[in-house]
C-alpha cells in the first residue's frame, strides 16, 4: 500500500505526537536518507521524508527506527540508524502496533506489505515473527518506556 492511499493528514496525526517532522516529496524527487532507495522513506536528523508512491509499511519502519534510536543516535541521524539486532526487531513491533493505529492501515496489511517486500522472519513471515518469536522485541520497547501495560504505544519516543 502506497502512502498516497491514506487519509490526507493520517500519517501526520499519528506521528506527531513523537515530535518527528514529515516531508512529503513531490513524485519522481530524489528522498534525502533513502537507506534503500527509489520509493522508500528517508530520515535525516528528526524529518521522514516521502512521496506519495512511498510505501506505508517503508514509512512506519523508518519513524519507528526515528522513536527507537537513543537521543544521542537520534541527533546525528542520516540514513542508517545503526542500532542492534534486538533494536531492529523493536522497531518492527513497533512498526506493528502502529499500523493497528493508522487509518485505512492495519496489522495485517502492513505484515502482507512487510511480506511482500522481503522482510526475512526465521518462522516465513512478519505475522509468525510477531505472534511466536517477538519476546526480545517487546522487552525491548518495555525497557525503553515505548509501549504501555496494555502493549500500546505510549506516544514519546526513547530518551
Amino acid at each position: 500500500m502506497r502512502s498516497s492511499e491514506l487519509a490526507g493528514g493520517a500519517l501526520e496525526a499519528l506521528l506527531s505526537p513523537y515530535g518527528l517532522q514529515l516531508r512529503w516529496l513531490p513524485p519522481d524527487a530524489p528522498i534525502p536518507g533513502s537507506y534503500w532507495g527509489e520509493t522508500e522513506a528517508g530520515l535525516v536528523g528528526d524529518t521522514l521524508y516521502l512521496r506519495a508512491d512511498t510505501p506505508v509499511h517503508s514509512a512506519l519502519h523508518e519513524a519507528c527506527h526515528w522513536i527507537c534510536v537513543d537521543s544521542a543516535r537520534r541527533a546525528t541521524l542520516h540514513t542508517d540508524a545503526k542500532g542492534c539486532d534486538t533494536e531492529e526487531m523493536g522497531v518492527c513491533y513497533l512498526q506493528a502496533l502502529l499500523a493497528d493505529e493508522l487509518p485505512g492501515y492495519s496489522r495485517a496489511r502492513l505484515f502482507a506489505d512487510m511480506d511482500a517486500w522481503g522482510y526475512n522472519f526465521v518462522l516465513g513471515s512478519a505475522a509468525a515473527w510477531f505472534e511466536r518469536d517477538s519476546a526480545d522485541a517487546l522487552a525491548f520497547l518495555q525497557r525503553h518506556g515505548l509501549v504501555d501495560q496494555a502493549l500500546r504505544p505510549r506516544g514519546r519516543r526513547r530518551d
